[in-house]
């Protein structure tokens, strides 16, 4: 059922332009790591072109100060599905408040937030209240693991994670399998119990969908290669984010 719209919340206020709220809440996607250099905005991007191309309504909520998902939306042709995007950090607010919630449009079904390196205490936490689901990308070299051992644990610590567990999955970014790094990062993922959910390979491939603001569901004939990658990844988002289509 869909709930009813409160009066204060519809209702422009003078002076101001009305913000756009909708009436069934998308799912809300968190991509993040503390540490620097993950691919987070890679993930992100990809993830909200997939989307896109099965037919949903997505939003991107870009709160990193490079603001680089927010161009990756700007470079994308009229050819391509539509993607909205919200420059979060615009004004050095990096949160995940209900204000920034408000501004996607109505219509919209998956809200993909991008986070900046650093993201620790408060702004994490209240990232992770407003999320349904957690990804973290990491990249398998020995300081990136340490990295990443902290992040996970302020993650599960944190009151807005203790308060409302969500699904959690990590994502290995520019790997090489069988690589004595990829075998450590499966080694400590299994010691937390946190699933390991895909391997995404290092291929220009990527490098260039940037360039264009496409992901690779954006091309017309996608490597072969780059689609197994995902597959592990897509399942995991369908079962905990829902798919218009539900393609995998």
């Amino acid at each position: 059922m869909e709930e009813a719209v409160p009066r204060h919340l519809s209702d422009p206020i003078e002076g101001q332009k009305p913000r756009v709220v909708s009436r069934c809440a998308p799912k809300k996607l968190l991509i993040a790591n503390a540490k620097g250099g993950s691919g987070k905005t890679t993930i992100a991007t990809n993830i909200a072109s997939y989307f896109s191309q099965e037919g949903n309504h997505v939003a991107i909520i870009d709160y990193d100060p490079q603001g680089s998902s927010y161009q990756w939306v700007n470079e994308r042709t009229t050819n391509l599905p539509f993607i909205y995007a919200v420059e979060a950090c615009a004004k050095g607010e990096v949160r995940a408040t209900r204000s920034f919630q408000l501004k996607v449009p109505s219509s919209t079904t998956h809200v993909i937030m991008d986070t900046p390196a650093g993201m620790t205490g408060t702004d994490l936490s209240e990232s992770i209240r407003h999320c349904d689901a957690i990804l973290i990308p990491i990249v398998p070299s020995a300081i990136d693991i340490r990295a990443a051992t902290s992040f996970i644990k302020d993650v599960l610590l944190s009151p807005g994670f203790r308060r409302q567990p969500k699904p959690i999955a990590v994502i290995a970014n520019r790997v090489k399998r069988n690589t004595l790094g990829y075998n450590k990062l499966e080694i400590f993922l299994r010691s937390l119990n946190i699933p390991f959910v895909a391997t995404i390979r290092d291929t220009q491939h990527y490098v260039r969908g940037s360039e264009l603001g496409m992901g690779i569901y954006d091309f017309s004939s996608p490597n072969e290669k780059d689609v197994e990658d995902w597959q592990p990844l897509l399942a995991w988002l369908n079962h905990h984010l829902g798919n218009k289509t539900k393609k995998v």
